[in-house]
């Protein structure tokens, strides 16, 4: 997996397990079905919703475009290359590849982590003109993306196609030795979890600490005024819009959580692969936990179709019209075998 393949860590001499082989191809199958199906349907209703995206479903589309960015980019070229054992290509497409598979990763991570800090400017800083201003509604999403697409070059020129072995060519990195490998892994992991992970939960916990402080002063508020009376409307507007964003809250922090959960397995090993000359390389253990990683892709649509009251719906009606219009297709083929089988019996009677 990327940031390295599996094959950087592997020596040409080493026979591959292929029991190992086999289970890395069949999880990185259903992994990439399931992230496909997932992020293509969710960005589909979205896409279909696009005159009334919120700021959070905004957020939550380019976040799908980075899952399926992983997806075919990441998890589809570490299926092919498990299937084929070396990588098939030319010197381009083996760059190419890697650059699309940490843009992947850059641009899932921040994504995430512009929208917590969209989060914390909601809650923390509601008046800031920027909140409000819709010509600026892409900036942070932009910059995601502009920070994914400029971290991602180093790829280019660290990977290579690379002779192997006599007249066997495969996709490998080129470090400088002895510390080449281990500054690469450690740099990766810095900018890619350590320092998203700071921002996110550093944002977490002062949107926490700013609720804790607003319900305080709500309820002293409270205290004071019990002789004021409060509209009913007014109240059940102030209550519905609280609702709305505490559940875009409770959603921006699971869907932080399980990419802690996921990513956290995948960097332990990198880092212990490239700093521990023993460490067990070849295990099930070990591509199991770096094949975690990915399924991030797969739990972020489930995440924000959990907390969507709408999108399931518009989701299964979306998938009934498809129903109905393959069923109407087959009606037709049906009825235009029965017109066909008709004319032929007519034919043979004769």
């Amino acid at each position: 997996m990327c940031p390295l393949n599996d094959s950087t860590f592997h020596d040409e001499d080493v026979e591959r397990d292929e029991s190992l082989a086999r289970l890395e191809i069949s999880l990185l199958s259903i992994i990439f079905i399931s992230a496909t199906v997932l992020n293509s349907s969710l960005l589909l209703v979205l896409w279909r919703q696009r005159k009334q995206m919120s700021r959070m479903r905004v957020f939550v589309f380019h976040l799908c475009l980075a899952d399926l960015v992983v997806a075919f980019f990441q998890v589809c070229p570490q299926l092919m290359w498990d299937i084929t054992d070396r990588f098939v290509g030319p010197d381009l497409v083996c760059r190419l590849v890697k650059y699309f598979q940490v843009l992947g990763m850059f641009s899932s991570t921040y994504m995430i982590v512009v929208m917590t800090v969209d989060r914390y400017q909601a809650v923390c800083n509601p008046m800031v003109k920027f909140q409000r201003t819709s010509t600026r509604l892409n900036i942070p999403v932009c910059i995601a993306w502009g920070v994914s697409l400029l971290g991602s070059l180093p790829q280019v020129f660290i990977f290579s196609q690379v002779e192997v072995a006599p007249g066997v060519f495969d996709c490998w990195a080129n470090f400088i030795q002895p510390w080449g490998l281990q500054t690469y892994i450690t740099w990766t992991t810095l900018v890619i979890f350590i320092l998203p992970v700071i921002t996110v939960v550093v944002c977490q916990v002062r949107i926490c600490r700013a609720i804790q402080i607003n319900l305080y002063q709500k309820t002293q508020q409270q205290r004071t005024n019990m002789s004021i009376p409060v509209p009913s409307s007014r109240a059940s507007g102030v209550a519905g819009m609280s609702k709305a964003r505490v559940k875009t809250l409770k959603m921006t922090v699971v869907i932080v959580l399980a990419y802690i959960v996921c990513w956290a397995p995948f960097f332990t090993v990198q880092l212990w692969s490239a700093w521990d000359t023993n460490a067990p390389k070849e295990t099930a253990t070990f591509t199991i936990l770096m094949l975690l990683a990915s399924l991030n892709s797969c739990a972020n649509p489930c995440i924000y179709l959990l907390f969507s009251s709408q999108v399931p719906k518009r989701l299964v009606a979306l998938i009934l019209q498809c129903q109905r219009h393959q069923d109407g297709k087959d009606s037709i083929q049906e009825e235009v075998s029965t017109l066909y089988m008709s004319f032929r019996n007519v034919s043979e009677a004769k």
